[in-house]
């Protein structure tokens, strides 16, 4: 069984961290970390800490794996510290593996959140034997041009702030997948919303219960062959789910990779 961190409340100490990109720290982008941040604090109540390493920029952090690392061991390292949330995600945190205590983060167990090329991150919690959250980013879903959208403040109150179950997870009324620059000019454009005609299940009928495993599958092609590659055991009785890049793989890669699962 995998130990299940303690959920959050207002006032405590997060810390943000940059296991991937960098991109954070880059000046055409500091703003939107900070609005990212502004979130975590004014809907949230969070105090919010930038982890040493994490806001060095693009370059200096895609050549120094060990200062990610270092990072993420040192936020869960830290008592004081009850939750951490990735900045964004990129292409290339598998090269953390070589750097990270698997112990530091078991003795530690804390809310862990972010998505894309943090899904290596993930896979550290699940060989550390702690549950992790899949979901959103500070540069993404936090700094939300205008405003956070009320359904992922809803999903991350239930989530990470509540004992209850969190009970049927119904899909959000409007959806969207414009691309608007992060460009500091664009902050107070609203990106175009659709009407959501909810689920779509594309093959099979009833319903299914069972533990989420997965996240990018670009990703978790990252991790095959490495010691990260979960265990049998927790791929027994399980959901799995995807997401893809925005690099949009083509269909027969995708076609490829799933069929490598199957087997």
């Amino acid at each position: 069984m995998l130990i299940k961190p303690n959920k959050l409340k207002r006032g405590d100490k997060v810390a943000t961290v940059s296991p991937s990109s960098g991109g954070a720290g880059d000046p055409a982008l500091r703003w939107r970390y900070e609005q990212g941040v502004s979130r975590l604090e004014s809907v949230f109540g969070l105090e919010v800490v930038a982890m040493p390493n994490s806001l060095k920029g693009s370059d200096y952090l895609y050549e120094h794996p060990e200062a990610r690392a270092k990072d993420l061991m040192t936020a869960f390292a830290d008592e004081d510290i009850k939750g951490i949330f990735a900045n964004i995600g990129g292409e290339d945190s598998i090269r953390l593996l070589p750097f990270i205590d698997f112990n530091v983060i078991h003795n530690n167990p804390k809310i862990f959140m972010g998505y894309s090329d943090v899904t290596i991150s993930h896979l550290f919690c699940l060989k550390a034997g702690i549950s992790s959250f899949y979901g959103p980013a500070i540069l993404t879903d936090f700094a939300e041009n205008v405003e956070m959208d009320p359904y992922t403040i809803e999903m991350l109150q239930r989530t990470l702030f509540s004992d209850d179950v969190i009970g049927e997870i119904k899909p959000a009324r409007k959806w969207t997948s414009e691309r608007l620059e992060w460009d500091e000019a664009n902050k107070n454009k609203r990106r175009t919303m659709q009407d959501n005609e909810g689920y779509e299940v594309l093959q099979g009928p009833g319903v299914v219960k069972g533990r989420l495993i997965g996240g990018c599958i670009e990703a978790l092609e990252f991790a095959k062959g490495t010691e990260l590659w979960p265990e049998q055991k927790h791929w027994k009785d399980c959901i799995l789910f995807f997401e893809t890049s925005e690099d949009k793989p083509h269909p027969n890669l995708i076609k490829y990779w799933l069929r490598n699962y199957a087997a």
